[in-house]
């Protein structure tokens, strides 16, 4: 599917909601990408991608800069803590704030470097022992205690059980969102984006549904 497509649906899903397409942030997803699939995105002037490994991106992101100007890099996947400083200086926004020991160090790097990346906190909505993020009956909390650290906490990232309906899990993200006053909701992959954004998605995150199918390894 097409750049174009893609944009033409989150157009029409916005309208649908009586918003305007304006308020949400297309992310293209390109990790694992090819070069190429990146380069032909960018060459129709696409300018905000997601990743989810700092050092791929790290390989991936400093040239193509260089060459097309400025680009925005949302990190969508775990982060490390011995990998912040690096994600702090590579990323524009980080999605993925989940536990307070990675809240400190940002923090702590913060003040080192002088500023921060937009910030996400990242709630497991559907409390999956596997999956990454603060639960929801502890995130007013750790909100809370981010703002303490003067973090600059922009809204809240979820991604759903795989088996559950999506709209369930982004209404819930829209109410914790909405009672920390925070206006950033990033929701809505691929197979579920028009939903997110009837939800009141301000970011959602596109990969295959742009770029087709990953390679295999």
């Amino acid at each position: 599917m097409s750049l174009a497509e893609i944009r033409q649906r989150a157009e029409t899903a916005a309208e649908k909601a009586g918003r305007s397409v304006q308020e949400i942030e297309l992310v293209a997803v390109s990790k694992k990408q090819p070069d190429e699939r990146v380069e032909a995105l960018l060459d129709e002037g696409h300018r905000v991608f997601g990743e989810n490994r700092v050092q791929e991106a790290q390989g991936k992101w400093p040239g193509f800069r260089e060459r097309f100007g400025d680009v925005r890099l949302h990190l969508i996947g775990p982060l490390q803590t011995n990998k912040a400083r690096a994600a702090m200086e590579l990323f524009d926004v980080i999605q993925v704030l989940d536990r307070p020991k990675l809240a400190t160090a940002l923090a702590r790097l913060a003040q080192e470097i002088g500023q921060c990346p937009d910030l996400y906190v990242q709630v497991n909505t559907g409390e999956e022992d596997q999956k990454a993020g603060i639960s929801p009956r502890e995130t007013d909390a750790f909100v809370a205690e981010c703002r303490k650290m003067d973090l600059p906490i922009r809204g809240l990232m979820c991604i759903p059980p795989l088996d559950e309906e999506p709209s369930l899990h982004f209404a819930l993200l829209r109410k914790i969102a909405g009672r920390n006053g925070l206006d950033g909701l990033s929701m809505g992959m691929s197979a579920d984006f028009e939903k997110a954004i009837a939800q009141g998605a301000t970011c959602i995150r596109v990969g295959s549904a742009i770029f087709g199918k990953r390679p295999a390894p």
